[in-house]
């Protein structure tokens, strides 16, 4: 089992509230789960209005696979080009088959 784990934060220019922010937030999560099928999250700064933090996760069987996908997510967002990408982290991590 393969985990696909992506953290970005993002500076939202001209943004003046909470709501605001959340119509980001939402834009960004519902076009991510319907193209990519991957699980989003605001992990960090949720009472920062110009601040944006996300969680992006996938579980997969191939590690080149959860690469790819990972690079496609990051790629879309940017394209989406509703705040500016200030810090992006991908990680991919091998389970073995242990039993706990």
């Amino acid at each position: 089992m393969v985990i696909g784990c992506c953290s970005i934060k993002f500076y939202l220019h001209g943004n003046n509230s909470l709501k605001g922010k959340r119509r980001v937030v939402r834009a960004i999560k519902d076009r991510l789960k319907n193209d990519f099928n991957v699980s989003v999250a605001e992990v960090g700064d949720q009472d920062v209005w110009q601040s944006l933090h996300i969680g992006i996760s996938a579980v997969g069987s191939d590690s080149p696979y959860m690469d790819g996908l990972l690079t496609k997510v990051v790629d879309a967002i940017d394209r989406m080009n509703l705040a500016e990408m200030v810090d992006c982290k991908t990680e991919t991590l091998s389970m073995g088959q242990e039993i706990y």
